[in-house]
């Protein structure tokens, strides 16, 4: 039996919706990740949001989208431009897998090539992914978790103030 990719997507955003209706209560916010693996610092998917974008962010019954946006494998934020008004798009541009830090600079103007499409004020940073997706976790050292927490507290603070 070979299924449909696009039925396959309506599935898993009405079995999401369910549990999300489910939860949804005066003064919660509800959020998503799409998560592409992180195991030992492996990823195993690749690809942009073209293909899901417009049908994900406008029937996904969330507040807020935490996407991975890590590197070229995540895709181009041209998918945001189908993001509804008043939801809010946490930009995973910051790698739990590597730990090299990257640049607050040029994760600042990421950001500001995300606002192009969502505005700033619906933008939010974080890590592409937890530190410890499995029990295994990534080949970062405590240390080198803090110093991308930091960056990511540090370059939040200079583009928001």
């Amino acid at each position: 039996m070979r299924i449909e990719p696009e039925a396959l997507l309506d599935e898993s955003i009405r079995a999401d919706n369910a549990c999300f209706e489910a939860a949804r209560r005066p003064g919660v916010t509800l959020a998503m990740h799409l998560c592409r693996g992180n195991n030992r610092s492996h990823w195993y998917a690749e690809g942009g949001y073209d293909s899901i974008a417009e049908k994900l962010f406008n029937t996904m019954g969330v507040d807020r989208f935490l996407l991975e946006y890590d590197d070229a494998r995540s895709g181009s934020f041209e998918p945001l431009r189908f993001v509804p008004p008043g939801k809010t798009v946490v930009l995973g541009l910051i790698s739990s897998k590597r730990p090299d830090l990257e640049s607050p600079d040029v994760v600042a103007r990421r950001i500001d090539d995300a606002s192009k499409y969502v505005p700033l004020d619906n933008l939010a940073l974080s890590p592409q992914c937890g530190f410890g997706s499995t029990a295994e976790g990534n080949l970062l050292t405590e240390d080198e978790q803090w110093a991308k927490l930091r960056l990511v507290v540090g370059t939040a603070r200079k583009v928001w103030g």
